[in-house]
């Protein structure tokens, strides 16, 4: 029983290949897996929820509230119970609603809440899979993380070879199997991460910051707890959030917070991300009331905070990785290669601002990684979460 004590939401839509959907739950079952049914209106036109029920052995989830007594059938709830999401069979119109965050149904809402790994097999016409605006959804999909399983081929009505037959069930379980199977390479790791902007008060209503949304760091952070590592997340003033049972967050304002939490964490750590955008200057005098507004201008002498990453590098032992990060209008290479020498650092991601796409408050992001070596290794522009697993997998190259 390769997947005993997994949870699976298993997805159904409104396709003809609904009828493998219920070969597939008998599978997932039969390998130990417990298996939560969420189906689509129109897939109930295709399957019937008794039958999926029967293999499950548990009520089946279409609607928001339950059609006897009213309960609420709860996505968050849901989202956080599994350890994978399967959509199979996914229409193009599921497509196109998980791609663009149309969550008119439960099915469509749970995945939006889901904090798993979701695997998506696509089953439609051939022509329907190869037009652009289905193509366009399945890059979508990718680029937010999930995986596709490419659907079997077929003829085309242009009499071309194309793709949209939903895959097997046999295969799809398959990779499910493998996906639980595969080797986490950090397993017994600990991490530091630092995440967000630092506050530095000015008075009590005002203080100094920047644009950072924290979604690069917390993507690592996920990236390394997928991996197996238990990580502390050092995190500034941030509106993101992780469930992760493996991350412990650790809250702080200001710059000499995060100092004060990541120099006493660091020595039991494996390794550490300096991924927050911590100010480089703090007030010298904090006002302890509010200052009004006057006739005069109101100077503001700053002092210089601690560098957290170089003081780490003082720290750092033969054995742990520390990774700086670098945020870069001009002469990008040449001053994260100094920082790189400076701070004692294994390898910097270097961001420039005069990458579209890059840089705070956005979903994507386009770094080069600097490395000792002085062989810069150049990524294309790619989601966050897709970025965090270039940084890890370089991150788990150097600790092999």
């Amino acid at each position: 029983m390769r997947l005993k004590g997994k949870n699976i939401i298993l997805g159904i839509t409104g396709s003809i290949a609904a009828y493998k959907a219920a070969i597939l739950l008998r599978l997932l079952i039969k390998e130990g897996a417990e298996v939560q049914v969420v189906i689509t209106p129109a897939g109930k036109e295709f399957i019937t929820p008794v039958t999926l029920s029967a293999l499950s052995n548990k009520p089946v989830v279409s609607e928001f509230f339950g059609a006897n007594d009213g309960s609420w059938n709860s996505h968050v709830d849901l989202g956080l119970w599994a350890d994978l999401m399967l959509v199979a069979p996914a229409t193009a119109s599921t497509l196109g609603k998980m791609a663009n965050g149309i969550a008119d149904n439960m099915l469509v809402t749970t995945y939006l809440s889901a904090k798993c790994p979701v695997f998506i097999a696509p089953a439609m016409d051939l022509d329907m899979f190869a037009h652009p605006s289905t193509q366009r959804n399945l890059s979508i999909l990718k680029e937010y993380g999930n995986s596709i399983v490419e659907p079997a081929s077929g003829e085309l009505a242009s009499g071309l070879e194309g793709k949209g037959r939903m895959e097997e069930p046999e295969k799809i379980l398959e990779l499910v199997v493998e996906h639980f199977s595969a080797k986490k390479k950090l397993l017994n790791h600990k991490f530091l991460v630092t995440a967000g902007p630092t506050f530095e008060k000015i008075d009590p209503v005002r203080f100094i910051g920047n644009y950072s949304s924290g979604k690069m760091g917390y993507a690592i952070a996920e990236e390394l707890a997928d991996q197996g590592a238990e990580v502390t997340l050092v995190s500034g003033p941030v509106s993101v959030s992780t469930s992760n049972r493996h991350i412990n967050v650790v809250e702080v304002e200001s710059a000499q917070e995060m100092y004060e939490q990541c120099v006493s964490r660091f020595a039991t750590c494996d390794g550490a991300v300096m991924c927050a955008a911590v100010a480089d200057f703090t007030p010298v005098d904090k006002a302890a009331q509010k200052t009004k507004r006057g006739k005069e201008n109101w100077s503001i002498e700053l002092e210089p905070t601690k560098d957290i990453a170089a003081e780490l590098g003082k720290l750092k032992k033969g054995n742990q990785l520390l990774v700086g990060f670098a945020l870069e209008t001009n002469d990008e290479l040449e001053n994260a290669q100094k920082k790189l020498d400076k701070k004692n650092l294994d390898f910097i991601v270097l961001n420039s601002l005069n990458d579209s796409g890059a840089g705070f408050g956005v979903d994507t992001n386009k770094i080069t990684l600097v490395t000792k070596d002085n062989k810069p290794q150049v990524f294309e522009l790619k989601s966050k979460k897709e970025v965090a697993r270039d940084i890890v997998n370089k991150i788990i190259e150097l600790k092999a």
